[in-house]
Order: structure tokens, then sequence, then C-alpha cells
């Protein structure tokens, strides 16, 4: 139990109020990790949780909750754009914590962070298509897309080119050699962001194709839930954030226009009744757990005239 007090989920005490949890309902954790919001939920109240996760390295984690609360947790090994899949009830909750988790980073071995020395990676399935895959075999063109359009980068072409003309010497095998290379067309300043940080981020998007399985996800968690029930997204960066807003945004009521002589063009049911501002960490939380620092959560909750059978 010692390392489930590790990691810290972020942006705990917002994420269960915006869940509204009660007794007698069914919640997922769509991005299980370290079971932080599981466990959160499940101690709430006398509820259900169904957890999922794709990466098999959580299994012993998801072990010790089943133990511990019996037929009131379930978890299913699966990627979560398969919600929809893999659920063949109507719940009253989905929480997802969107991008890397903090027990995947704290993992060398795993490759996902530059300042720990480990094989290039960044598989959260470990299986398929790896961060060493990309980097030594995509072309220059395809490398500088990748960490421009999922990275932000604007040093992309820069860095492609670096990267292709080293690896023409030997692969680049590891985690510390990408982000030397990466220094060497952005170098390091004194309290900045480390230069490596976008690419890093645009590679792991990329071998997890998280921008797709976001959209297919939150599409699939429309599906399955109940009237009155709640999503709630907790991401990390503009790419991710982007897409969850422009999702809500998509199924939420539009403004309705009320005449000066008190005749409104009413508008069509839409699958969610309401959507949250965006909520932002405390300073006390980015004090104590800095991998809130840039995190936001935005919820909606499903529209009562509204059934998905």
């Amino acid at each position: 139990m010692q390392e489930a007090q590790k990691h810290i989920p972020v942006m705990l005490c917002e994420v269960l109020q915006a869940l509204s949890v009660k007794d007698g309902g069914v919640y997922v954790d769509a991005t299980f990790g370290n079971g932080g919001y599981s466990r959160a939920i499940l101690e709430k109240a006398n509820c259900r949780v169904i957890a999922l996760d794709r990466d098999p390295a959580v299994l012993a984690r998801a072990q010790e909750l089943k133990e511990k609360y019996a037929e009131r947790f379930d978890f299913r090994q699966t990627c979560f754009s398969a919600i929809f899949d893999v659920i063949d009830e109507k719940v009253d909750g989905i929480v997802f914590d969107i991008g890397v988790s903090s027990m995947q980073l704290d993992e060398a071995e795993r490759g996902f962070s530059f300042s720990k020395e480990a094989k290039l990676d960044m598989r959260m399935s470990q299986t398929g298509l790896s961060a060493y895959d990309i980097v030594n075999t995509y072309d220059e063109n395809e490398l500088a897309d990748i960490l421009y359009y999922f990275g932000e980068e604007k040093k992309a072409r820069q860095i492609a080119k670096k990267i292709v003309l080293t690896r023409q010497k030997k692969p680049i095998e590891t985690t510390t050699e990408l982000a030397e290379i990466i220094c060497c067309v952005l170098p390091v300043r004194f309290g900045k962001q480390n230069p490596a940080t976008r690419s890093f981020q645009a590679l792991r998007i990329a071998v997890n194709d998280e921008l797709s399985e976001l959209e297919k996800a939150l599409n699939g968690a429309l599906e399955i839930l109940d009237v009155g029930a709640r999503l709630v997204v907790v991401d990390f960066h503009s790419l991710e954030d982007r897409i969850v807003k422009n999702f809500l945004k998509a199924n939420a009521p539009k403004k309705v226009h009320t005449s000066r002589y008190g005749i409104s063009n009413s508008a069509p049911q839409m699958p969610f009744s309401f959507v949250s501002d965006v909520v932002l960490p405390t300073k006390e939380e980015i004090s104590s757990n800095p991998r809130a620092h840039s995190a936001k959560l935005r919820y909606a909750i499903k529209s009562k005239g509204e059934k998905n059978d």
C-alpha cells in the first residue's frame, strides 16, 4: 500500500464532487493507473466501479482492489476507446485522467521520461510500435510532422533532421540519447522547461495514438451514460483539452435567442444538459503535487430528456 500512496490522484476532491458519487451507483474509472480514483469512489459511497486500463503493469494493483472490494470492483484490461464495447450497462458517472500516469513516468524502464535512462519505448500497452521504432525508421518529414502536430514544437524540422543524421551512424536507443540530440538543437536554459519535453510528449502521443483514442472514448462514454449521469475529464495539455472542450460544446445546449416580442427559437434536445466551466487545481495542490500544475477539469451532465437505449 505504500506504493499506492506515492501516486497522488490529480484533483481528487474536485473529481469526486463533479461525479456526485452516490450509494447504489455504477461508475467507470476509464484510466485506472494506480487506482487512486477507483479507491476514492469506492470509499465515498456503497457503489460499484468498473475500471479500464490497457497497461498490464496495473494488474497487481487491480487485484488488490478486487480482494478488498470484491463484487463492488471490476477491472477490464483494454484501451478506453473500447469503453462502449466492454461495458454493456448504463452507468452513473465516468472519469478520465488523460495522458501518461505518474506510475509510468516513475518506471524508468518504460522509456517515457527523458530524465531517466532507458530504452526508447513509451508503449502504454507494452505491445506494438514503440518510440524506438518511430525514431529509427520514420523519414525526416514524418518525424517533423509528429513533433510539430503532437508536440507543438516550433523547431520540429531541425530536430527531425538532427535525429536522421545521428541515426545514420548508429541507432538511437535510449531516452537520454534522444534528449541529448534535441538539446543540440534547443539548448537547456536555466529555469526553463527542458527542451526535450515537447518532443517526448509528441512521440508518446504518436506511439499510443492518444488523440484518436480520446475521441473514440468520449463518443463511447456518451452512449453508456444514464440520464442525469456525469462525465468528468481531467487533461494536461492543449491538444487533449481542445478535443474535450469541442466534444462537450458540440453535445451541449446552444444559447437560445429570445426576440424582443418574447418569442424564442427553441433548440433541439442535446445529449448534455449542463457543461461546466473549466476547473483548475488549487495552489495548495500544485505545491504538494507538481503533476497537477497543468491540469484542467471539465464535466458534463447527461440530459434527463435523452435516453440512448
